[in-house]
């Protein structure tokens, strides 16, 4: 059992707080995540994708929920990594900030990013028709990056900061997209899952 001790700069009451010196010191973008690991002689390390690659690298040696190098599926894995940072995270976060942050209304922007959220879950949906995870039979770190940004799918398509007399795109997750939601529901249903979702929401409460 490894006793980590890590510093995480990350998302608390709303967009990117953490623009000042202490944080800048270790990621000149100013965006978060950013991770210090202080059992690696202060490790600095920005991105969420990167974060868990080299977590997985460093701590998972038994490789339970990520791949050796050599393994033939491993850059499937990082595939699906740059899929999800590209794909979903930005559109995700886009589609959030014109709900929930932007000081206008507007309704083009909003149905752009929620039109892409739908084509980007259908990707998912047709890559996960006859397999339960994203790469090589098993959990990973590539499923795990989906979890916290699909997780807010209700909210980013729920009521928002403005009112709009536009009809805007809505999403049934469940009856849509089917295969996508079974493995969302599976991901978070595990208890490490459960776990860190529950601390992340006492977290932001704070």
């Amino acid at each position: 059992m490894v006793n980590f001790n890590f510093m995480l700069f990350s998302h608390k009451g709303g967009p990117n707080p953490w623009k000042n010196e202490q944080h800048l010191f270790y990621n000149p973008n100013g965006r978060v995540p950013t991770l210090i690991d202080h059992q690696n002689n202060d490790y600095a390390i920005w991105e969420s994708d990167a974060i868990l690659v080299y977590l997985a690298d460093r701590y998972d040696k038994e490789r339970n929920i990520s791949l050796p190098h050599d393994n033939p599926e491993y850059h499937h894995l990082i595939q699906y990594l740059f899929f999800q940072s590209s794909g979903q995270g930005v559109i995700w976060g886009q589609a959030g900030w014109f709900n929930f942050f932007h000081q206008e209304p507007v309704a083009s922007a909003v149905t752009r990013y929620r039109n892409e959220i739908k084509r980007v879950l259908c990707v998912l949906e047709s890559i996960l028709q006859d397999k339960d995870y994203l790469v090589a039979g098993k959990f990973t770190i590539a499923d795990l990056s989906f979890v916290a940004w699909n997780d807010l799918l209700t909210a980013i398509f729920g009521p928002g900061r403005h009112e709009f007399k536009e009809e805007l795109p809505q999403l049934d997750f469940e009856k849509e997209f089917p295969k996508t939601h079974a493995w969302h529901k599976r991901l978070i249903e595990r208890p490490a899952v459960v776990e860190t979702i529950a601390e992340r929401k006492q977290a932001l409460q704070q």
